[in-house]
Parts: structure tokens; C-alpha cells; sequence
């Protein structure tokens, strides 16, 4: 929307930039700018200012926030969507531009790489010819665990120390395996085999203290389990009397049960304590009491949900769907509309959502358009980068290492990208 004056000179506007990032502070007093003007022209006024001011001589690129978004637009085009006047000062807001995350590894395994999950410097995967693998964050492989009999759809660790770790895995073949890693020996030995669902287990989710986990599954059920590797003694039988058969001793059931759904579980996340966040194909993301065992609340979508992610940091829930947007939500919102932003950038569907570890404004998503997107929550229109590589569509992401951002795809590789944390 172009502003023209009465005296058809081309329309000013009054801005004043201001930052948080205290070492690129400028003199914030208003200048007046034409109001056509787009970010990369304001970057080059605010490094002309730094290089006055502050003695910074190398150029930096910034990120104008104007009204809580990124400007993609021409200013006057920005501040008329929504709704503010020329004549007033405008607040810019400038941080420096994110780094774009660098390919660093490309990992090949023989079959689609359906789950990933990264804890300090190792990578577990699960991959459809039902194994799963364990590498370096620099792409040595460690093992591969023969044990489920269908695709593994979903893993998740436990524990890590030095010498010992203990991880989850779940799969097609209804069970979920909890397993036990000597990181010195490096040998590994299933404990538990959980039991309990009646078709492909597709999610699995640790709590904060890692004593319990929740899985869900194409049975539309969402089952508690404890995550103790230790022999369990519930009924007050004897040790030796429980493990006659090394099978019977492995087996364990659920500690609670919990229905609601009506279609497949995709994706399942805690939120504090006792509250678990999920994602389903039946359009709706429900939020559970897993003490109490009860609904507490639920959203309704449009579409398919296919995963969710709960970021701590901003307490809000990003969702990927069969729609190719990516969804914010903030299931504690009492005023206007629960949801929040809608992302849109992908042309197939969304697979897999993560939030920086980090950040409260950056996530990723991957989707079947073989792209891994790098989003910050105040640019809804486009992503920062898209970070390609995969020749077919991403199945899993994760970005539990804030320098590691790692996606598996039906191209049988899983791609890692170093991501730098800038302090904003």
C-alpha cells in the first residue's frame, strides 16, 4: 500500500530503533525514513549508526521486529495490515540475523529413518527394517540393535550418564522396548518389553524426571508406563517366583490406560508434571491429567494432526498437519482465540515439529516436500532457511542439542546441520 502526501512528495515515517542486544545499541532518538522503505535498506542505516557510535567497522546483519513480526514487506505495507499510522513513531526492533545452520553429516542407513532423538553428543535412530542405531554427534556409528519385528516408529532416551544409558524405542510391531546401553563395553540389552497396545505404536514422550513415559498408538490409546529398568515388583510376588521364564520378567504392563481419541495417536508431549499434550488423526490435540487419567482439555483442527511439540520456554504448542501448515497454539490462552499463528511454507504434508531447546521464538519442521524448515514464530509467512539435502520425504527431526539440528527421511539418510546459538 503505497502512502502518498497531499503535496505528493513521497510519505515519511518516524522511527526509533531499539534493541535488547546492549552491544548494538544506537542513540534512539526518531528519525524519519520514507515509509517504502524495506529491511535491507534500514540494516544499512543501522550499521552506518554502529559504525558512528560504537566503533563496530565489521557489517552486521539484522532483523527489523516491528509490531512483534519481522518486516518482510515494505514498512508503510506492514504497519497497514495491521493497522497503525504513519504519523505516529515507530518502534523497530532490531536483532542480529540468525546463522544459517550448516550441513555437517550425512548418515546412511539401509532403510527410511523414521525416528531420531539426540541426547549430549550421541544420536539414536529408528529405522523401518525394524533396527535401531546409535552414532556420534561427528557420525562415528556405535551399534545397531536388532530386536522389534516391524519399523520403529518412535524413540526417546531415558538416562545418560558416562558409562551407562538407558533409552526407549516403539514400533509397528505394538510393543515398546526399554533398553540398557554399557556406553564402556558398548553392548546393549532389551529389559522391559512393554505390552499393552493392540496396533503400531507411532509415539512415545519422557517426563521431566524421567520415572515415566507415555506412548500412543493407532489404537487411539494413550498408556502410562514407568520407565524403571530395574525388575518391578507390583504384585508382592517373589523375585524368583516372577522370573521363572527370562520372558514373563521382560514383559511389563502399563501402569494406566487412558482413552479419548478416535483415531491414531501421531504425537504425544509432556507439559509439566502430570500433564500430557497429544496429537491425533482425528483433528484434535487433547490435554490429559495423567494422575487423575482424564481430558482436561481438547482443541479441534481442520485436518490430520501429525505431531506436536510443547516448548517450556514460551509454553505454547506448535503442531505439523495434513494441511502443510504448521500450527501455534497455546492451550492456556483465556482471551480470544486458542489458536495463535499459522505458518505457512511447505507444499506437502507436515511430518515431524520441534522447538529450539534454546529459544523461545525458533522451532523446525519437516514435511514430505523433502525440506527441513527453520521458523522463527514472528515471521509466519516464510522460514529463515530452508535447510535442504534430503532427495525425499522427512519422516523425524530433533533439536534437543541446541548446536544440533538432525532429520531422518524415506531417503534413507539422516542429515545433521550445526545450528549456532546467537544470544538475542
Amino acid at each position: 500500500m503505497e502512502i502518498v502526501r497531499s503535496d505528493k512528495s513521497e510519505a515519511q515515517a518516524q522511527i526509533r530503533f531499539v534493541t535488547k542486544q546492549e552491544r548494538y545499541a544506537v542513540p534512539n532518538y526518531p528519525l524519519s525514513v520514507h515509509s517504502s522503505i524495506i529491511a535491507s535498506e534500514l540494516n544499512t542505516i543501522i550499521n552506518e549508526l554502529l559504525k558512528e557510535s560504537n566503533d563496530i567497522q565489521d557489517e552486521v546483519e539484522f532483523d527489523f521486529l516491528v509490531c512483534s513480526q519481522f518486516l518482510r514487506t515494505s514498512l508503510a505495507e506492514h504497519i497497514a495490515d495491521r493497522g497503525v499510522f504513519t504519523e505516529e513513531v515507530i518502534d523497530v526492533e532490531y536483532i542480529e540475523k540468525h546463522p544459517l545452520p550448516e550441513p555437517k553429516d550425512c548418515l546412511i542407513h539401509d532403510d527410511w529413518v523414521s525416528a531420531v532423538a539426540v541426547c549430549k553428543k550421541w544420536i539414536l535412530t529408528g529405522t523401518y527394517d525394524n533396527k535401531l542405531h546409535i552414532w556420534t554427534s561427528k557420525g562415528k556409528h556405535r551399534l545397531v540393535i536388532p530386536g522389534h519385528m516391524s519399523p520403529v516408529k518412535a524413540v526417546a532416551w531415558i538416562s545418560l550418564n558416562d558409562d551407562n544409558a538407558s533409552f526407549v524405542s516403539t514400533s509397528m510391531d505394538q510393543t515398546c522396548m526399554i533398553w540398557s546401553w554399557d556406553i564402556m563395553k558398548n553392548s546393549v540389552e532389551c529389559v522391559h518389553v512393554c505390552k499393552g497396545h493392540r496396533r503400531s505404536v507411532d509415539a512415545v514422550s519422557v517426563n521431566y524426571d524421567k520415572t515415566l513415559m507415555a506412548t500412543g498408538a493407532w489404537d487411539n490409546m494413550l498408556l502410562i508406563w514407568s520407565t524403571s529398568t530395574q525388575e518391578e515388583d507390583d504384585v508382592g510376588e517373589s523375585a524368583s517366583k516372577k522370573a521363572r521364564s527370562e520372558y514373563a520378567s521382560k514383559t511389563k504392563a502399563p501402569k494406566r490406560a487412558m482413552k479419548g481419541h478416535k483415531q491414531a495417536i501421531s504425537g504425544i508431549v509432556w507439559s509439566d508434571k502430570t500433564e500430557i499434550i497429544t496429537s491425533s488423526w482425528d483433528h484434535t490435540i487433547k490435554v490429559w491429567d495423567s494422575e487423575l487419567g482424564g481430558i482436561k482439555h481438547e482443541i479441534h483442527g481442520d485436518k490430520c494432526f501429525f505431531d506436536i511439540d510443547y516448548s517450556p520456554l514460551s509454553r505454547v504448542v506448535i503442531t505439523g498437519s495434513a494441511d502443510k501448515h504448521v500450527r501455534l497454539y497455546d492451550p492456556r490462552s483465556t482471551e480470544g482465540a486458542i489458536l495463535k499463528v499459522k505458518f505457512t511454507s511447505h507444499t506437502q504434508w507436515v511430518a515431524s515439529v520441534r522447538w529450539s531447546p534454546v529459544d523461545e521464538h525458533l522451532f523446525i519442521s519437516g514435511g514430505y516436500d523433502n525440506l527441513i524448515k527453520f521458523w522463527d514464530t514472528r515471521s509466519p509467512k516464510a522460514p529463515l532457511f530452508d535447510l535442504m539435502g534430503h532427495e525425499d520425504k522427512v519422516l523425524s527431526c530433533d533439536w534437543s542439542n541446541p548446536e544440533l539440528i538432525v532429520s531422518g527421511g524415506a531417503d534413507n539418510t539422516l542429515r545433521i546441520f550445526k545450528s549456532k546459538h546467537v544470544a538475542r
